[in-house]
């Protein structure tokens, strides 16, 4: 086997790579921070912007720490300070220590996860509304602000999520979408399906006369009576995948219209008003398992795709049929590894579109539509 440093057939070595990337910090990146996290994170997103001032802006920050049994898995909410463009000096940005923790990034509050969080998306009606995919069927709803903080140590029980969504028969593990629009949540699993819940129905059970006789349970060791987590079930069950559903998107502006891409090679579009069949089915999206999907919200027409053959494809749902029928308008092909993330960035009248892939090889590629 080769050792870390080495190089495969003409190849640059991982570390070699790295140093040229360093190098060019400072002209590829406006301002760069450096924070070395004590256990991996699975999941990584940016929640809402916290405050403005003159040279840097307050910005919530959400991540999964991954750990190895010894003390529990964690969801984490921090806070990072972003600097504005042209203010941190090339130097500064460049001369990062690799071990050291960012004065930038400091803990809000860490949350217990009863498993791996796999993906994290916020509610964007609520910014402290955060759901969670783990290694199980059930969707996690977590209110940041009220939640209490805690200290991961060993044997340190579970956090309490504020709501449950329940309604998958098998594991669910990645496939997590929030609606721009309204208060929906989507996801896909391992059963073959793709769920949608309204977390305006869990507001709506609360105000009900009868669900305050079974919000309290008595579990306690000493005999007190523990609130009940909350769980509501699906407004929809939409089967049309003959494999697990990797990923999930709703449409920007309607949240009853929603996409799915999964390991059948197949995109299908749904729309909840017209029952729980597919609208449009795309057999083969791809000529592999299709890992990630993107609607594009500044042309909802535009719907990205990412896949196992290596490639992110570009689908006009204006060109697709029931039937199937339909190519991609455009293929940007350049990676070496499957694409596991596809999303739409829309900067200076561009439609730029970036793709991640990780397996044997990392990379980041940003691509012009006019060029793919």
């Amino acid at each position: 086997m080769k050792e870390r440093g080495q190089s495969h057939a003409g190849q640059p070595s991982v570390d070699e790579r790295y140093t040229q990337w360093k190098s060019l910090v400072p002209v590829l990146y406006d301002w760069l921070a450096n924070h070395n996290l004590v256990w991996p994170s699975l999941s990584c997103r940016w929640g809402p912007q916290m405050h403005q001032a003159t040279y840097k802006n307050s910005q919530r920050l959400y991540l999964s720490e991954q750990t190895d049994g010894t003390v529990p898995n964690t969801l984490v909410i921090a806070t990072c300070e972003v600097v504005k463009p042209r203010v941190a000096a090339a130097e500064h940005i460049s001369q990062f220590n690799e071990e050291a923790r960012s004065p930038f990034v400091k803990k809000f509050k860490t949350i217990i996860h009863p498993g791996e969080v796999n993906r994290i998306r916020e509610l964007p009606q609520n910014s402290k509304i955060v759901a969670t995919h783990t290694d199980g069927p059930d969707v996690l709803i977590w209110d940041v602000d009220t939640q209490p903080n805690r200290q991961a140590t060993l044997g340190a029980a579970n956090s309490r999520p504020d709501l449950v969504l329940t309604g998958h028969k098998d594991n669910a593990e990645f496939a997590l979408a929030m609606s721009p629009s309204a208060p929906f949540v989507l996801s896909g699993g391992k059963d073959k399906c793709v769920l949608l819940w309204s977390i305006q129905d869990h507001i709506s059970a609360a105000t009900e006369p009868s669900s305050a006789k079974a919000s309290k349970t008595p579990s306690s060791a000493h005999g007190e009576r523990i609130p009940k987590i909350p769980s509501i079930g699906p407004r929809g069950v939409y089967k049309g995948h003959k494999d697990t559903v990797e990923d999930v998107q709703f449409c920007p502006s309607n949240a009853q219209e929603f996409c799915s891409v999964g390991d059948d090679s197949s995109l299908i579009l749904w729309d909840a008003r017209n029952g729980n069949e597919p609208v449009i089915k795309v057999e083969k999206a791809h000529n592999a398992d299709l890992h990630c999907v993107d609607w594009n919200p500044h042309d909802e027409n535009l719907i990205l795709t990412g896949s196992a053959d290596n490639s992110v494809r570009m689908f006009d749902r204006r060109n697709l049929t029931s039937s199937g029928v339909g190519s991609p308008v455009h293929k940007f092909e350049g990676h070496s590894a499957p694409v596991l993330c596809v999303q739409n960035i829309f900067n200076k009248g561009l439609l730029v579109t970036c793709a991640h892939a990780v397996v044997s090889r990392q990379s980041i590629c940003l691509w012009k539509r006019s060029r793919g």
